[in-house]
């Protein structure tokens, strides 16, 4: 395989200043509504960056639940290094890539915990393997064999047999609150369409970027 000969060109859309909507969080919503049009994998799937107090950044995939003007919200495991992170360091980056589309979004923002009751009300939306799932793992753990997670989930199971499994204390939403907001759309001879939102006193400032 040689990578410097993989590429592609980009022909499918264009992306203009007239075509955008003034609010970003609509824009962003109908590329997602699109991209879920078209039976896109999990087209809500988004690349989450923290850092660390230090500096240290971390990356990892997650799956967003809602978006609104409040926020971005996804769920997580309060003791995984995210949100560790997190709390040391609210500022986050997450993208969204759909290459069915030749598009991409850059968002970034604070990210804080949302209320238990907002947690606790997902938690019991979910498939009862995904609860007993999320109580049996410490997120981030070392384990000396998957076998031990496995005789944890099924120690639950039956602990929990007939039951309302509880949302766990470990285990919650954080939702993000964008400040910036980056639509990309490929372009033919790598000329892209690159457009900004940045929210400052009190609107929405968009403008054109180069490639």
């Amino acid at each position: 395989m040689n990578l410097e000969e993989l590429r592609a060109e980009y022909a499918k859309k264009v992306l203009k200043r007239e075509d955008l909507q003034a609010d970003p969080v609509k824009q962003f919503q109908a590329w997602l509504e699109e991209a879920y049009a078209l039976q896109i994998l999990e087209p809500n799937a988004m690349v989450l960056t923290t850092c660390s107090k230090a500096g240290l950044p971390s990356i990892r995939t997650v799956l967003l639940k809602k978006v609104d003007e409040k926020g971005l919200t996804f769920f997580t495991n309060y003791e995984s290094r995210k949100a560790q992170e997190i709390n040391e360091n609210p500022q986050v980056s997450v993208i969204f890539l759909w290459k069915e589309l030749e598009r991409q979004v850059i968002i970034q923002g604070l990210a804080e915990k949302t209320s238990r009751e907002v947690s606790m009300n997902y938690f019991d939306k979910r498939p009862r393997q995904s609860q007993l799932g999320a109580v049996a793992s410490h997120q981030g753990r070392i384990l000396s064999s998957r076998k031990i997670l496995e005789e944890e989930y099924e120690r639950l199971s039956v602990i929990y047999e007939g039951l309302k499994i509880p949302c766990p204390e470990k285990w919650g939403g954080f939702i993000i609150k964008p400040y910036y907001y980056e639509f990309w759309q490929g372009r033919t001879n790598r000329l892209h369409d690159r457009f900004s939102y940045h929210f400052a006193e009190q609107i929405w400032h968009i403008q054109r970027l180069s490639p």
